[in-house]
């Protein structure tokens, strides 16, 4: 496996910083920094209206690139996906609960630390993948499945 570039600017930031800034208190950067890349929060999910309990889907947004599990319009997604959501310090108390139980966002509002995989522990934007943590190749379009069948491509947690 070759180690791409990072498409996140993960240097020059303080060492464990965010073991040690309140989540609220981090810069746009530092919160950028934290994506681990594993394109997890890029699924659709369902959300059951009575337990409110969320579930993955293998369903990419169709702005997911299945190889690289990074937004392929990331700063203009809203054009395209006007109901993408932007996660930040301010607004992940209502998210958390449907993200990733592996990722950093909420990992960090749970209070607890990092998988030693996460990009800015291990130094590699691979290495997210090479945990068998991130969706790499592991999705289907949004545009090949009915909505009415998405039950049927739920994926346990974490994958």
């Amino acid at each position: 496996m070759s180690q791409k570039k990072d498409p996140i600017n993960r240097k020059g930031f303080a060492s464990r910083f965010w073991e040690r800034k309140k989540i609220t208190k981090l810069s746009k950067e530092e919160w950028e920094a934290l994506c681990d890349g594993c394109g997890k929060c890029c699924l659709n999910k369902l959300e059951d209206a009575d337990s409110g309990e969320v579930a993955l889907t293998c369903i990419a947004c169709r702005l997911l690139d299945d190889e690289s599990c990074r937004c392929t319009q990331y700063d203009i997604r809203h054009q395209f996906v006007p109901e993408c959501i932007v996660l930040s310090p301010r607004n992940i108390d209502t998210h958390a609960y449907w993200m990733p139980q592996t990722c950093a966002y909420r990992l960090l509002w749970e209070g607890k630390p990092l998988y030693d995989w996460h990009p800015l522990i291990s130094g590699t934007p691979d290495s997210v993948h090479a945990a068998g943590v991130s969706v790499q190749n592991r999705t289907v379009s949004e545009f090949e499945i009915p909505e009415d069948e998405w039950e049927e491509y739920i994926i346990e947690e974490p994958v």
